[in-house]
């Protein structure tokens, strides 16, 4: 998802993509949480073993959901924090995912899922027209790398239904007080045509972050325009860090 990003951004930051638990390829033991607390606990962990103190988090969809939560229970060690399409403490899960939380409740969401492999105009007519502006983005090779490790197992199948399990009840309920206290520079870059994240989720951050440097809208932007707008990213970015 960051792929381009990174290519723009690599000569002013190191950047670091690590993999949700339950969602990538990285193998995760049967018995440890996926949920979104335990996704901050672990990039904790992440950032201790690769010896880095601070980090500038770029994040989005449920990875900005992580994103506030490592704020909130780590506020010393980001720097800046760059906010794309994502929850919110009003909006999160967001009504219009219910039908993927009710499969994976009913553990039917990794079948539907792994029909992507077989059917890939379904994957683009479903997934990719509701996440992204141009959904023949979706080529046949990112539909395999984004869709193996999810279903290629027993294992994974179980823990990528424990990730979209754990998003409900709301994982951010209750950490409205302790964004308005935090004094780190937060900018929202949002797509326009979001339905899933709508604007004024952006709007509700702009207004919570003491230190906000407001909101940016990506015009036809859906909630994965960071693979169609990489030059958005990078130039928000460096424009937050004060690179470049």
């Amino acid at each position: 998802q960051w792929r381009g990003a990174f290519d723009r951004l690599a000569p002013y930051r190191r950047c670091i993509a690590p993999d949700f638990m339950g969602l990538g390829y990285s193998e995760v033991p049967e018995r440890q949480s996926v949920a979104p607390a335990a996704q901050a606990a672990m990039l904790a962990a992440l950032l201790d073993a690769l010896r880095v103190g601070q980090v500038d988090i770029v994040a989005s969809d449920s990875g900005g959901a992580v994103a506030q939560l490592f704020l909130v229970h780590y506020p010393e060690r980001v720097r800046t924090m760059l906010l794309t399409d994502c929850d919110t403490e009003p909006n999160s899960p967001p009504p219009m995912i219910k039908p993927v939380l009710d499969m994976a409740n009913a553990g039917t969401l990794a079948d539907d899922t792994a029909k992507w492999l077989t059917d890939k105009n379904l994957a683009r007519a479903t997934f990719g027209a509701a996440v992204y502006h141009d959904p023949a983005i979706l080529t046949d090779d990112i539909i395999e790398y984004y869709v193996t490790p999810m279903v290629s197992t027993p294992l994974r199948r179980k823990q990528y239904h424990a990730f979209h399990k754990a998003l409900a009840p709301n994982p951010l309920a209750g950490i409205e007080a302790t964004l308005r206290r935090s004094t780190v520079p937060v900018r929202m870059v949002w797509g326009s045509a979001d339905t899933i994240f709508p604007v004024a989720d952006a709007a509700y951050l702009d207004r919570t972050f003491a230190r906000s440097l407001g909101v940016r809208q990506v015009p036809g932007g859906k909630l994965f325009f960071q693979e169609e707008f990489p030059d958005v990213i990078a130039e928000e970015a460096r424009g937050l860090w004060r690179v470049g």
